[in-house]
């Protein structure tokens, strides 16, 4: 059969448009498996490991985007209070912040990807529930905001996808440098 030879019915029900939160849910989905499937096969050691000048491994990957998509969904809830003050973060928080990028002594790999997927859980939850993507919020203080005065939850949804984009690079990287693997190719 021909797309011509569609009836009406059939050609309605193929051609209908999923809505803005759907795609922006399942192409932030279609980045998180990019970001996961880097770390296939590999055991804890593996994940921990730095196979580039920079100090980012996989397992530390995960865990900063898990760390980074909580705190954004923190903020389509409740404004800047749900996250630090960047200005006046002390040499503890950068700290902190910093073992966001590392495998910690005792953190495995399952763990890691049990958290990315509880989070995921919960930013699906928190924006099918959204009102109103054009919510907004005045940002967190931070130099890199300057000029930035608030950011709706849409925006904040486009951050995160970004983000994990931009790590699933990353981690494409890390992984090839380790033993050859590739997300794609």
């Amino acid at each position: 059969m021909t797309v011509n030879q569609l009836t009406t019915d059939q050609s309605a029900e193929t051609s209908a448009v999923t809505d803005e939160r759907t795609d922006l849910l399942e192409t932030l989905a279609q980045h998180r498996e990019f970001l996961r499937f880097t770390t296939r096969g590999l055991t804890d050691e593996q994940a921990g490991l730095r196979t580039t000048k920079s100090e980012l491994c996989l397992g530390g990957l995960i865990k900063h985007v898990t760390a980074m998509e909580q705190a954004w969904v923190g903020f389509i809830l409740e404004g800047p209070s749900a996250m630090p003050d960047f200005t006046s973060m002390t040499e503890e928080d950068f700290a902190h912040r910093e073992a966001e990028f590392t495998m910690l002594p005792g953190e495995t790999l399952a763990g890691v990807l049990d958290a990315y997927a509880e989070v995921a859980r919960r930013t699906e939850e928190v924006v099918a529930g959204l009102a109103d993507l054009n919510a907004s919020w005045p940002l967190p203080k931070a130099p890199w905001f300057e000029g930035q005065p608030e950011w709706s939850a849409r925006r904040v949804l486009l951050n995160i996808l970004a983000e994990t984009s931009q790590h699933a690079g990353h981690a494409d990287i890390i992984r090839e440098a380790l033993d050859g693997a590739k997300t794609m190719g």
